[in-house]
């Protein structure tokens, strides 16, 4: 819906269409992040070393999954002009699991990035030695608490009908009076962010300086973990901070409807670029774990040698 300002008793619309732009980044998530994640899970399955980091990122490749299951549901919605055909029931649950998978994808890219961090500046330290049975129950734990944190949106009837006259089923919306369990969800939105955020920019920092004092030993694994680290730092900046800013700008900055109406348009816009980051995620994999490269390159050469091989024989057949 268009936003619209009063100039000499005229009226002039905002430019932007965000639900246009949600559309897009969601059918693009789709045809892009699923072929990376049936890939990712491929490969995973020929791994034979299951070492702590490649735990984590099987989580969030799994994470990715469960997103990508939920996307096809918001696009009909975007479609329909907004309005939710499935029910209430399947409404909340939804937008939990879109909710749980952005916290779980929040949690294990933090998670990969501290092991690196731990793994480079503390190598000695316990935690650097984690065992593959430790990062399954960590794993584990993280899922536990996400899905606990977000049980409030099960327990809410978030569809309701919009000054549109139609049935919506959104978390963030333009509510008359807002569900008390809803604070919770928008409180967690913003910190889970916030916090995970400023432990990538010091992990980064860290590695970084390490680095650069360092004269002798292994630096090509000081600037592996860098390169990891980064990567992740780089996707969740991309990913999440857009609708966080444009989330607080809505609280914060809404001296009139039309820039209120503005920065909502803005807050879905910045919502667009949190569903790319299971597009976007095949990169961490392949930059936060040699195994992974490594597995994907083996399987692919012998792909390759096989189809080689089988090309061969039926020249030699026809040939025959």
């Amino acid at each position: 819906r268009p936003c619209f300002t009063t100039e000499l008793h005229s009226k002039i619309p905002a430019p932007q269409n965000p639900d246009s732009f949600l559309q897009f980044v969601m059918i693009l998530d789709l045809l892009v992040g699923l072929p990376g994640i049936i890939m990712a899970l491929w490969i995973f399955c020929k791994m034979k070393d299951w070492k702590p980091h490649v735990i984590f990122l099987f989580n969030l490749v799994m994470a990715d999954f469960l997103l990508l299951i939920s996307v096809p549901f918001r696009i009909d919605a975007h479609v329909q002009g907004g309005n939710w055909r499935f029910g209430s029931l399947w409404c909340r649950v939804n937008l939990y699991t879109l909710s749980v998978t952005r916290s779980a994808s929040i949690a294990f890219m933090t998670t990969v990035a501290l092991n690196r961090y731990v793994k480079v500046l503390h190598p000695h330290h316990w935690i650097s030695k984690l065992s593959s049975v430790a990062a399954m129950r960590i794993s584990g734990l993280i899922w536990v608490v996400v899905t606990a944190l977000r049980i409030p949106l099960l327990t809410t009837n978030v569809r309701h009908e919009s000054e549109t006259k139609v049935n919506v089923c959104r978390s963030f919306d333009s509510y008359k009076v807002i569900p008390k369990p809803l604070y919770l969800h928008y409180v967690l939105y913003i910190f889970e962010f916030i916090l995970p955020w400023l432990v990538l920019l010091f992990c980064s920092i860290q590695i970084t300086f390490h680095l650069r004092k360092r004269r002798i030993g292994n630096r090509e694994i000081v600037r592996n973990a860098i390169r990891a680290v980064m990567v992740i730092t780089t996707v969740f900046t991309l990913c999440f901070m857009p609708s966080v800013v444009t989330g607080l700008g809505s609280v914060f900055f809404k001296s009139s409807s039309y820039e209120k109406c503005k920065w909502n348009q803005a807050f879905m816009i910045g919502i667009g670029f949190t569903y790319l980051h299971s597009a976007l995620d095949p990169v961490i994999y392949f930059f936060s774990s040699s195994t992974f490269t490594q597995t994907f390159k083996k399987s692919t050469d012998l792909t390759l040698l096989q189809k080689m091989s089988r090309r061969s024989k039926e020249e030699d057949d026809f040939d025959d």
